[in-house]
């Protein structure tokens, strides 16, 4: 059941697509809860989601930054390593102790795990623990790296990665609503360009053929780009 404040916010949208900085407008003006709401983006695209050629994944640096702060870990056989990622400000740093404990407790509470390339082959015993969390390593996705601090000073400065789901759509938060407009408009843009830059050579047609964007409580507005 959806709230009359919902409801009523509803009446106002239409289903046709307007300009990104009308839409921030309309749902910074409407964002009446009594948190501070996220603005989210969500893409639908013109793939065929079953073929592997045609999946759509990779990241971004969002120039204003991320709504929320990465809780990051790491794993690196060198001491050194973990160090400096601590200090770049990973929250949980180890190796092979790190990997058994993943093992024995699960993981929780982090959002990105990042690992140097020669923990890979161990890191293969928690994959069931860590995959279905979205929190496997993957040098896709700049998370298998030599260089863990700075990977972790990236995530810090607002890199983002995102991956279509299986429907074919990516989706991903971008800004809140209390920040001024023109942050929040750069950060949509440059995740609108950082999809297209990664457009499969074999999809035809539309690539892009919806982009919405919303807060936490608030309809759907559709958008132009």
């Amino acid at each position: 059941m959806r709230s009359k404040a919902y409801k009523a916010v509803k009446e106002k949208t239409s289903e046709d697509a307007i300009d990104i900085a009308a839409a921030i407008a309309f749902l910074k003006e409407h964002a009446r809860t009594k948190f501070d709401e996220t603005l989210e983006i969500h893409l639908a695209l013109g793939v065929d989601a079953g073929k592997s050629e045609q999946a759509v994944r990779g990241n971004v640096v969002l120039p204003s930054g991320t709504p929320k702060q990465k809780r990051v870990a790491v794993v690196a056989s060198d001491s050194k390593k973990q160090e400096d990622a601590k200090a770049a400000g990973a929250v949980l740093v180890g190796g092979e102790d790190l990997i058994a404990d993943f093992e024995k407790n699960g993981i929780s509470d982090i959002d990105v795990v990042i690992a140097t390339p020669d923990m890979m082959v161990k890191l293969a015993k928690v994959a069931k623990i860590l995959g279905p969390k979205g929190l496997m390593p993957n040098p896709k996705t700049g998370t298998v790296t030599p260089d863990v601090a700075a990977a972790v000073a990236e995530l810090a400065a607002g890199k983002v990665a995102f991956k279509m789901d299986q429907q074919g759509n990516v989706h991903a938060a971008l800004a809140k609503a209390s920040w001024p407009a023109d942050k929040t408009e750069a950060n949509v843009r440059a995740f609108i360009d950082a999809v297209r830059a990664v457009r499969p050579a074999t999809q035809r047609g539309e690539f892009i053929r919806k982009i919405v964007l919303k807060t936490s409580m608030s309809p759907a507005v559709r958008v132009i780009a």
